[in-house]
């Protein structure tokens, strides 16, 4: 008797302090993907919530968080300060705790660097996202991994490219929001030098999201419309008028989504507070 009241005393008191162990902190870290399909090493950033532990067998949802052109998959945390405002959209209960990930598809040097989440001649960035990234990222953290518990958003270069994914991959994500998206393009003029920036204006123009959906057959809306859509634009933004364009032939289609119009332009003031729409819509779409 004595020995069973010493080992159940040394249990509760090694519970009490397991419980008493702050949790652990939200964090940012940065890694790299070895990529055959690019033949270059891949940097993303991924956002673990408060109380992420690799070994518990709790997994969570998953959001992909594309970056627009002329920037990296650093932005989001060192201009757009998005782990504020996942750690307060947690805590408040708006959004559910999440991993967030942020790949690299861009540089500065738009016309000698690759930018872009297409496919393009010599860098089929598309490829390496479903067949290298997604696996590996999802192998390496503890997410749901399927379409009920997956989703996709991004700014301006990134709202295109996510919208583009979900439209392609649609038994994928649960939702997309597309913050500023660039959606289309006009046909790069041919007296263009064909650098790399003309190659991805090309691809803008030949993934058009708005032609997608104009040109869907009924089995392709059908699909489409299995995906929950946000679109969401400044008032003064130099492209509003794509994502109006998009809002609009998706009614025409009959695909349900949904349009913001607030004020604003194409900058980070509006994509942080866009963070705050994003987030919880996400959540909300996402499986029990």
């Amino acid at each position: 008797m004595k020995r069973v009241f010493i080992t159940t005393v040394l249990f509760l008191a090694m519970a009490f302090v397991a419980m008493s162990q702050p949790l652990r902190s939200s964090e940012i870290t940065t890694h790299s993907v070895q990529s055959a399909v690019l033949g270059e090493e891949v940097s993303y950033n991924v956002y673990l919530p408060r109380g992420y532990d690799a070994a518990s067998p709790d997994r969570y949802p998953v959001i992909y968080l594309l970056h627009g052109l002329y920037g990296s998959h650093l932005d989001w945390a060192n201009v757009g300060h998005m782990k504020d405002v996942v750690d307060e959209l947690i805590a408040s209960g708006e959004c559910r705790p999440v991993v967030i990930v942020m790949p690299d598809a861009g540089d500065p040097d738009a016309h000698n660097n690759w930018n872009g989440y297409f496919n393009m001649p010599g860098h089929n960035y598309a490829d390496f996202f479903f067949k290298e990234f997604m696996p590996t990222v999802e192998g390496a953290y503890k997410v749901q991994g399927d379409k009920g518990h997956r989703a996709i958003m991004g700014l301006s270069m990134g709202g295109g490219g996510s919208t583009v994914y979900a439209q392609r991959h649609p038994d994928l994500f649960s939702s997309c929001y597309s913050m500023s998206g660039w959606l289309d393009s006009q046909e790069p003029d041919a007296r263009m030098p064909k650098d790399k920036m003309y190659l991805v204006t090309k691809a803008v123009h030949d993934y058009s999201a708005i032609d997608y959906v104009n040109n869907a057959d009924d089995a392709t809306l059908q699909q489409l419309r299995t995906v929950k859509w946000f679109f969401d634009c400044g008032d003064d933004d130099f492209i509003l008028d794509l994502t109006l364009r998009m809002y609009a032939a998706m009614r025409q289609k009959r695909v349900p989504s949904e349009l913001r119009v607030r004020d604003g332009w194409h900058g980070w003031e509006y994509w942080h507070t866009a963070l705050r729409l994003s987030l919880p819509f996400a959540s909300r779409n996402f499986s029990l």
